[in-house]
């Protein structure tokens, strides 16, 4: 199947020769075409350019041409992190924080991720499965066209599994891209609860080569936080991943500085996501490293804490990723749309920035920049279509507002 896009007001994020991720000052570099065309044939884009150059069609066999009526086309949304598959909402912990509770005060009351964790235990995989395929429509008509999605609300080998088997039938059944990690050390579980050392030997003798097994994991991931997992404990339990060769991706610096960044870089992770806390060792690990500074802002929002520092570390010449974080506690949205807007208005990045964030460098962190994350020849036709806006700008600035107006995943419009 061919589809045309004609009349597009401005095509964005297009790439002559794909590149990996962007950085530095690169990030304020978006390069658009304006008064557009775009093809894609069998999933992928195959032709590009301004109408001027538009040579028409000559073969209408299974051609389908769609006219955007002025509105602009963007390359879907990449989201890099994510906790999509879960058994319950937390709506009670967020007005416990109403109330003056602060996160850590709730998890040490057996709410949080142990709450998170007792009402999966108490779900089918069916009724997990129901309930993440309505959230991923939902993201998908938002403009995503990438997810990573997280295990962590098991804590027991029997839940773990359940939910990334659950990831396997929405990789299974969506056309989205779609990577699962499997991150047990998320907390310690009620039964381990003064047996870390009992718990970490559950994960590396019979949670990680089960994953394996069932080729259920791309990636590895701990939750590398005081009063959860050490810097210690994360390298142990990223090793055991990695011997099993799964790709590291860690949580770090949410709430304080232990070192984890440093060590993460060290151990050749993808990805460090949260960092609302940083200094500047952490800032030199990460200088020529491989590793993708993933902030989560929409996080910050939610629970109110610091925002990473993205200026900083972008004007030191780093590159930064965006994601939502998705999940029932600390970050019950998925809108990469609001995540775009949430840098630009409080964390200081440039719509340019922001939209390179959420797009080329979101895929470079889930290790998929050769086939997403751009508009160029030979990726996959995950794109959306807005409605007529003034500008690439208007994303950002219009926040909590739709601009989407039709979305089209591997060539095909998404209509589910």
């Amino acid at each position: 199947m061919k589809v045309i896009i004609k009349n597009i007001a401005e095509l964005v994020q297009v790439e002559e020769v794909i590149q990996d991720k962007v950085s530095g000052a690169d990030m304020k570099k978006l390069a658009t075409i304006k008064d557009a065309f775009l093809c894609m044939e069998d999933g992928l884009i195959t032709d590009f350019g301004t109408m001027d150059n538009w040579t028409g069609i000559d073969d209408w066999n299974n051609t389908e041409v769609v006219d955007a009526e002025g509105g602009m086309v963007f390359p879907s949304w990449v989201d890099s992190h994510s906790h999509l598959v879960f058994g319950g909402t937390r709506e009670g912990e967020f007005v416990d924080r109403i109330n003056g509770l602060t996160y850590e005060e709730i998890a040490n009351r057996g709410g949080g991720i142990l709450n998170s964790a007792k009402k999966l235990a108490n779900s089918t995989e069916d009724e997990l499965y129901e309930s993440a395929s309505t959230r991923l429509i939902e993201l998908i008509k938002m403009g995503t066209g990438a997810l990573e999605i997280k295990s962590g609300y098991g804590l027991s080998t029997e839940s773990e599994l359940k939910m990334l088997r659950v990831v396997k039938r929405l990789k299974e059944n969506f056309p989205i891209t779609i990577k699962a990690t499997f991150l047990g050390a998320h907390a310690l579980p009620l039964a381990f609860k003064n047996d870390k050392e009992g718990y970490l030997k559950l994960i590396e003798e019979e949670m990680l080569p089960l994953v394996v097994k069932e080729n259920l994991a791309e990636y590895v991931d701990i939750f590398c936080e005081k009063g959860y997992f050490s810097v210690d404990d994360m390298e142990r339990v990223v090793n055991a991943g990695k011997k099993l060769g799964l790709t590291p991706k860690v949580h770090v610096n949410q709430f304080n500085i232990i070192g984890g960044v440093p060590s993460a870089v060290k151990l050749g992770a993808l990805s460090v996501d949260h960092l609302e806390v940083v200094n500047q060792e952490d800032i030199d690990a990460l200088k020529g490293s491989i590793t993708m500074p993933t902030l989560l802002p929409s996080c910050s929002f939610f629970l109110k804490i610091p925002y990473g520092p993205a200026r900083n570390i972008i004007d030191q010449g780093l590159p930064i990723c965006l994601a939502t974080d998705y999940n029932p506690g600390s970050t019950p949205s998925g809108n990469m749309n609001f995540v775009v807007s949430l840098a630009c208005i409080h964390m200081n990045m440039n719509p340019e920035e922001a939209i390179n964030a959420a797009t080329i460098n979101g895929a470079y962190a889930m290790g998929i920049s050769k086939t997403e994350g751009s508009i160029a020849k030979g990726k996959k036709g995950n794109i959306f279509i807005t409605k007529k806006i003034p500008s690439y700008s208007f994303i950002p600035y219009n926040f909590g507002h739709n601009c989407i107006e039709r979305v089209f995943i591997k060539g095909c419009e998404f209509n589910r």
